[in-house]
């Protein structure tokens, strides 16, 4: 049996690949239980800094395996559900990045949305497909959305299920970079190398965790656990080599998280 998710690793760069091509990677129990537990090990993982999430062959995910979908309806569904949510990848302590190479839909569009940043082929095909399926906002994307490109954006795709390119992906605000196909990945890769070179480990896990934590808190209540985030961040190796790095025109040695 193939993998249902290929890992390979290069200078602090964990690339992980959705390993279903013939069904354009659509999400099951257990290639979701295999995705999860290989974020769960790069997270203990010290060599690991980023991480990179892709898909073989045409597309990233394709959504929900309809045998799945047709084995709920039937009632004759019995797998056990993972009890991760799938906003699990938000609660990784080191940042991921999509790298969209093709079909993203439903809950694969979830699956691109709760990474940390988003890189996407110019053209590869993007829809929520939701109310085409009698289905509707999955997984908190509802939430996502609006605060990603805006209420009325939000609206149109949620509600149309309309398919759109990489490219209008990038222009409503979904994905940070819209790329050849060819060189997706590679720029995907070269940006989380950056990540592992350039960035603090410790400082990239506060930094997530104070991103996807503060949006339903107040302007207030989120400076004041920056003084905190703060104060503890001064008293760690990575404040000193970071200032010293700088100030001696080298790159950084950050100890690992």
């Amino acid at each position: 049996m193939a993998e249902l998710v290929l890992s390979s690793s290069d200078r602090g760069v964990l690339t992980l690949t959705f390993n279903r091509p013939d069904t354009l990677n659509a999400w099951t129990d257990a290639m979701g239980r295999r995705y999860f537990d290989l974020l769960a090990e790069a997270e203990k993982d010290p060599d690991v800094r980023a991480i990179v999430v892709t898909g073989a062959g045409k597309g990233f995910c394709a959504g929900a395996d309809f045998r799945t979908l047709a084995a709920i309806q039937t009632g004759s569904y019995d797998e056990t559900p993972d009890p991760r949510p799938n906003t699990f990848p938000t609660t990784v302590g080191k940042p991921i990045i999509a790298a969209v190479n093709g079909a993203c839909a439903g809950l694969g569009m979830v699956h691109a949305l709760v990474c940390d940043l988003v890189f996407t082929a110019e053209d590869a095909k993007w829809t929520t497909a939701f109310p085409r399926r009698g289905l509707v906002a999955e997984y908190g994307l509802s939430w996502v959305l609006p605060r990603v490109m805006g209420q009325q954006r939000a609206m149109d795709v949620l509600l149309s299920g309309r398919v759109f390119s990489g490219r209008e992906a990038y222009e409503l605000g979904l994905a940070n970079r819209a790329v050849p196909g060819e060189s997706l990945l590679e720029q995907a890769q070269e940006y989380a190398r950056e990540l592992a070179v350039h960035s603090s480990p410790a400082s990239m896990a506060v930094i997530k965790r104070q991103v996807w934590h503060d949006w339903d808190v107040t302007l207030e209540e989120s400076a004041r656990k920056a003084v905190h985030e703060m104060l503890a961040s001064f008293g760690r190796p990575d404040f000193a080599e970071g200032v010293a790095s700088f100030l001696e025109r080298r790159p950084p040695d950050f100890p690992a998280l």
